[in-house]
């Protein structure tokens, strides 16, 4: 089954020094609230990790009366020709099943498809939207297994100013 396109014109488009796109904002078809009094970041990979992070926040979410749900999916560096054309379609189906199930839950999101490391640019991203929290799906393989592995959970935890939200 193919997946649905993504939307043709994003929201905002983001580009390096390059001229490379490095990031697309896409909307959800129900609008964020002008000043949401509740705001979480999430991190998807496609995992099922991931969208039970998606499920918690939602959760924490709906206990505003005005929330909003940023979606974050980040892409390994792509050339420049492949990110054009790539981009915001691998991160619209990587997070098929978060967006389904955000739409379920009458929760409005935006999705920020990003290129680069990982930890480095969710951090960056739960601060430059001054969200409430940043949620991020574990497979909880334990610490010394995840800094062997470079597990952005990990990674994150360090790096980020706001608070995280580990869900396995």
């Amino acid at each position: 089954m193919k997946q649905a396109q993504p939307p043709a014109t994003p929201a905002r488009t983001e580009r390096d020094g390059d001229a490379r796109l490095v990031g697309v904002v896409l909307d959800g078809a129900k609008p964020l609230p002008p000043q949401p009094d509740d705001t979480w970041l999430v991190a998807i990979d496609g995992s099922q990790h991931s969208l039970r992070a998606a499920a918690q926040a939602a959760q924490l979410a709906k206990r505003g009366r005005h929330c909003a749900i940023h979606l974050v999916h980040v892409q390994p560096w792509l050339s420049k020709e492949a990110a054009e054309i790539e981009l915001a379609q691998r991160g619209w189906e990587a997070t098929a099943e978060a967006r389904a199930l955000l739409d379920r839950s009458g929760i409005a999101w935006r999705l920020h498809v990003l290129m680069g490391d990982p930890a480095e640019r969710i951090a960056a991203l739960g601060a430059e939207l001054g969200c409430r929290g940043i949620a991020i799906g574990s497979q909880g393989v334990g610490a010394t297994v995840g800094l062997l592995l470079g597990s952005v959970a990990y990674k994150l935890l360090h790096l980020s100013q706001t608070p995280v939200l580990l869900v396995r």
